[in-house]
């Protein structure tokens, strides 16, 4: 049995099968999910994202979907809110929140003591109008060579994260890094990492995208489109849509938007498998294993009484 007040972290890499297990566990222990998936925040990006429809959700209470409009720029901080009052009310009810997600700083905003640096509007702006007229590149240049840590957990064309990462060592004077707390709980928790043999997964990630061309993503960014998504600072990155808005702009052809959406997920998840192997506290597990479900049950019974 899982003790009153402990979460659930089902995290690892894209398309490893966090879903398929935090479905299982739910069922087991009476839970429900609480989405720590940064673009599964925003609304109409579902194909792209993968995100279960209420069919695959099999009943269990999803929360955190479709929050925001493609529009709103990520916050971090006013996700840490929404998601501890979804966790307190769950608990309220004396049933089990599952956070599941593959976005390692939401996930660690959720579990740990962790309060965010603070902005500086107008060095924000001087920063942002750098990205707008010099492009990604060199400000990711100039991170690397004060964070080299930093940059290495961050895409080199997020853009956003790139100039927040700037601002703060430009505020602090130290590196972006050194800015994030060492970890201390907020909830007591168990995290089960849920990962593949890179091969498999890479295969994985590559019957995804097709499934994802197959369903309709160019015609999901098209309507997302209409709603402003090439205006979003956060949503027009995501993995996917990014891509097809190039070739929507005539600046890839639909082939090399489906080869290349491939390319960036398998380099997206290298990035995610370091992030969460950092932090000795996840308990791994093979989601090729038929035991898995089993093991991850075994796993709380020992560790979160």
């Amino acid at each position: 049995m899982i003790a009153p007040g402990v979460v659930v972290a089902v995290v690892g890499p894209t398309a490893a099968g966090k879903s398929a297990l935090s479905i299982a566990l739910a069922h087991a222990l009476d839970g429900e999910v609480v989405n720590a998936d940064s673009m599964q925040l925003y609304r109409g990006m579902d194909i792209g994202t993968a995100k279960l429809t209420v069919a695959e959700r099999d009943g269990v209470p999803h929360h955190l979907l479709d929050i925001w409009e493609v529009t709103e720029p990520a916050s971090v901080a006013e996700y840490q809110r929404l998601a501890r009052e979804a966790v307190d009310d769950i608990f309220a009810r004396g049933r089990v929140p599952l956070l599941v997600g593959g976005s390692g700083l939401y996930v660690r905003a959720v579990l740990e003591q962790f309060e965010f640096p603070g902005t500086d509007p107008a060095l924000r702006q001087r920063l942002e109008d750098e990205l707008a007229a010099l492009g990604p590149a060199p400000l990711y240049a100039r991170l690397r060579a004060a964070d080299p840590a930093a940059a290495a957990g961050i895409l080199p064309g997020n853009g956003r994260r790139i100039v927040r990462a700037l601002e703060v060592i430009e505020l602090t004077g130290k590196p972006f890094t050194a800015a994030l707390p060492e970890p201390t709980p907020y909830y007591p928790a168990v995290q089960i990492g849920v990962d593949l043999d890179t091969a498999l997964l890479d295969e994985r990630i590559a019957v995804r995208v097709d499934r994802m061309w197959a369903d309709g993503l160019v015609e999901e960014t098209r309507e997302l489109v209409e709603r402003g998504l090439a205006r979003g600072r956060t949503a027009s990155r995501a993995l996917g849509y990014q891509q097809v808005l190039r070739f929507l702009r005539g600046e890839l052809t639909e082939t090399e938007a489906h080869d290349e959406t491939i390319r960036a997920t398998r380099r997206f998840v290298r990035r995610q498998r370091s992030w969460f192997r950092r932090d000795a506290r996840v308990h791994w597990l093979d989601s090729a294993d038929p035991r898995l479900v089993r093991e991850a049950v075994r796993i709380l019974d020992e560790t979160a009484r």
